[in-house]
């Protein structure tokens, strides 16, 4: 059974996530699927894409599936990890991406929405940046994109709480574009799309591309680069990273020992 569901409604592509099971967690199975669905939108040249869940779901995206990261030694989130690779695919999506959200989203999964260049959620969803709690070093991009949705005290105290924040409060913030009643949802979405669909694709697809470029506008000399990996290094080579994954498979809180 496919791990997605792939519409095209009135020149609009819809993903729907639909591996409940795993809480669609973002495996590499799933991750291959959504960038298909996305060039087969490219080569079609649709006016906007939507990426949501399945209606009724108590959770969106559970994030990236913990069991496919490296217990150690091996960098757990390189240039070439599928969910750094989905992000990229949105990003650079030529037409609008919405994201949809019923639901919790965690950890690599808010990354993937905040990717998105429009977010529609539910008024009860949270948003949860969770890898201060398996130990994880998120990596550079990665902590870039968050920074360009939130300011730098917020993601701070996101990243380093690791606690779920209200769809009011992601609004509130910046983080997020609207957060309706549930029975909102698909109406406030599909009024959106109504609007983008009218005007010029060709300018929005330039802006778009404007805004990616520009954002990513900022410089990172060779040692800066080199210190912050030698710092993630001996994160995923520490017992707290081993330790925050085998208590995430133990169903037990972990015991860091900054060691």
């Amino acid at each position: 059974m496919s791990l997605i569901i792939k519409e095209i409604h009135d020149n609009i592509g819809v993903i729907t996530l639909n591996d409940p099971k795993r809480l669609n967690s973002l495996s590499a199975e799933i991750i291959e699927e959504i960038i298909t669905a996305f060039k087969e939108f490219k080569v079609q040249k649709l006016r906007a894409v939507v990426l949501k869940a399945m209606k009724g779901v108590n959770v969106f995206s559970a994030g990236h599936n913990v069991r496919e990261l490296p217990m150690g030694i091996i960098d757990p989130l390189t240039y070439g990890d599928p969910l750094r690779q989905v992000i990229r695919t949105i990003q650079k999506h030529p037409c609008p991406v919405i994201a949809m959200i019923e639901g919790s989203v965690w950890g690599g999964a808010c990354e993937m929405v905040m990717s998105c260049d429009i977010l529609i959620a539910s008024d009860k969803s949270t948003f949860a940046i969770t890898p201060a709690k398996l130990g994880v070093p998120y990596d550079i991009v990665g902590v870039l994109n968050f920074m360009k949705s939130v300011n730098l005290p917020l993601i701070k105290e996101i990243l380093f709480t690791a606690q779920p924040i209200s769809a009011a409060r992601a609004v509130s913030i910046g983080m997020i574009n609207h957060a309706v009643p549930i029975e909102e949802l698909e109406k406030t979405t599909a009024d959106m799309l109504s609007i983008i669909i009218k005007n010029a694709p060709l300018a929005i697809s330039v802006m778009k591309e404007e805004l990616r470029v520009l954002s990513n506008a900022i410089q990172l000399n060779p040692n800066a680069f080199e210190k912050i990996q030698s710092g993630r290094r001996h994160v995923y080579n520490s017992s707290d990273y081993k330790e925050g994954l085998q208590a995430f498979f133990d169903k037990r809180k972990p015991v860091f020992k900054g060691e």
